[in-house]
């Protein structure tokens, strides 16, 4: 008795989606197009099937699952894989890639299979998210030639974004179509913005005066503007403010996310003497109401 697990090397607890990358996996590698005359890859190739038929079906895993060895007895529909001149196993293939299938003479194979998905990191700035940007992309043909694509990323793209680029993957066998290529998108730290999420966050130097009587500071935005933000009087060091609609583009939508400011004091380093008796009277004054 075969244990159908090992055969595709995942645990009894697999979900369906392992169970069949597994089985893709093994497929590719033991496929007789791949390995011709061959006749352990064949037999392996079988196993894999085998295995597969059963793990990918649900009711079949069930009554696998419950009676091991026993559990044909216990099927009540459809028939059982058989090698000898049943079931003809690249049905699988029909139905797992989506590709037609056509016999070649001496009884090999002839099954479609489509190229896999490959991903591309692709690291861009704060700027380039906020605006959208495009990547130039050179690939060598089978053949050799060269091909360029650009690859346009949206505005509001974030760090684990995936931008994908229909038959542009690694290519099928047999005139099986290409995958497809996923650009992995990692946005750079910026020096002044904080990103998270759709939101900015940005520290704005302020005098002390204004904190203390009130004023306007200027806050830079990602785009290159300035806004000006009132302050109130006696406003405490540290303070944040929500700028609505300041920060960052949603991906594939027109709403934006908000601007969070935070103004430090700004501390003078040179005092004039006029400056300085000023504060010791101010200081003076202070002590005085404390008593």
């Amino acid at each position: 008795m075969k244990d159908y697990y090992q055969v595709l090397g995942v645990s009894r607890g697999a979900s369906d989606q392992e169970i069949k990358q597994a089985y893709r996996k093994l497929a590719r590698k033991y496929h007789p197009d791949i390995n011709p005359g061959d006749k352990q890859a064949e037999a392996r190739f079988k196993e894999i099937n085998e295995a597969y038929e059963v793990l990918s079906d649900k009711e079949k895993r069930e009554k696998y699952d419950r009676f091991g060895s026993d559990w044909r007895r216990y099927e009540q529909a459809g028939p059982s894989m058989d090698y000898g001149g049943g079931a003809d196993f690249t049905d699988i293939f029909e139905t797992l890639f989506g590709a037609g299938r056509g016999g070649r003479a001496g009884g090999g194979f002839n099954v479609r299979i489509d190229g896999q998905d490959v991903e591309q990191p692709v690291e861009i700035t704060l700027e380039e998210a906020f605006h959208g940007t495009q990547r130039t992309l050179q690939f060598s043909n089978p053949n050799g030639t060269p091909r360029t694509i650009s690859v346009k990323i949206p505005a509001g793209a974030d760090t684990g974004t995936r931008v994908r680029v229909a038959n542009e993957g690694a290519p099928g066998l047999n005139g099986g179509a290409r995958g497809d290529l996923y650009l992995v998108v990692r946005v750079l730290p910026h020096s002044r913005f904080e990103r998270k999420g759709d939101d900015l966050y940005v520290k704005v130097e302020t005098s002390l005066y204004t904190l203390l009587l009130g004023g306007q500071a200027q806050v830079p935005t990602l785009d290159g503007k300035t806004i000006n933000l009132s302050i109130p009087e006696q406003t405490q060091n540290g303070r944040t403010f929500r700028l609505s609609g300041q920060g960052m583009p949603a991906l594939r939508s027109n709403r934006r996310g908000d601007l969070y400011v935070t103004v430090n004091a700004e501390l003078p380093t040179r005092l004039s003497s006029r400056e300085r008796a000023l504060f010791e009277e101010l200081r003076r004054l202070k002590e005085g109401q404390a008593a």
